[in-house]
């Protein structure tokens, strides 16, 4: 049996992220750098308690998007606001590890979200005390596996990629800018000075 070749990223992380995050942090082994452990992929579908096929067809292009099959979370208890019974199919999930994990991040940061209309990075206020991060896609269209014209529904996603190892959430973001993540860049607005009249 022949051993999986590894993706791009996955050969990117040892080679130039681990020496790069020893140097900058000062780790006395590679051992110490932070690394991802998962990636979990969430489609969360509100009509999916009415109508089962909604949720069916969510599950077909998340296994499609992240190449591995999606399994249907359900209610854990009845919401009579939303008319939401217990057990209710209300959306589909997907866990991804090692080479899956990579080559979904790969294919996320350069090809997913630089299709995202005026796309100007994603935000970096979006990772917890642990240094997971988190953040929320709205379309499932920006993936080239799924055809556009043939979307029934647009169908939005929360994405978290779980890190272990950090001890603080600027190493963790460091990792992430380093496997190509786009944070967002804060600019910072410039005031102009107004010139009364008749001194210019």
């Amino acid at each position: 049996m022949t051993k999986p070749k590894t993706v791009f990223l996955q050969e990117f992380y040892h080679k130039e992220a681990v020496p790069q995050m020893m140097k900058k942090f000062k780790y006395k082994n590679a051992l110490q750098v932070p690394h991802l452990e998962k990636i979990s992929v969430n489609m969360g579908v509100g009509k999916g308690a009415e109508d089962i096929k909604i949720v069916e067809t969510a599950q077909a292009e998340l296994s499609q998007i992240t190449g591995q099959h999606a399994v249907i979370t359900r209610s854990k208890k009845a919401i009579s606001n939303f008319k939401i019974r217990e057990n209710a199919p209300v959306g589909c999930r997907v866990t991804l590890r090692r080479r899956t994990m990579f080559e979904f991040l790969e294919r996320l940061v350069r090809v997913a979200l630089p299709r995202v209309r005026d796309f100007r990075g994603v935000s970096p206020r979006g990772f917890d005390k642990a240094g997971n991060y988190s953040f929320g896609i709205q379309e499932q269209n920006i993936f080239p596996e799924i055809e556009a014209d043939r979307v029934p529904r647009v169908q939005g996603m929360d994405i978290t990629i779980v890190i272990k190892g950090a001890r603080s959430i600027e190493e963790s973001k460091e990792l992430l800018t380093l496997m190509g993540v786009p944070f967002r860049v804060k600019v910072e607005k410039t005031v102009t000075a107004s010139v009364p009249a008749g001194q210019v």
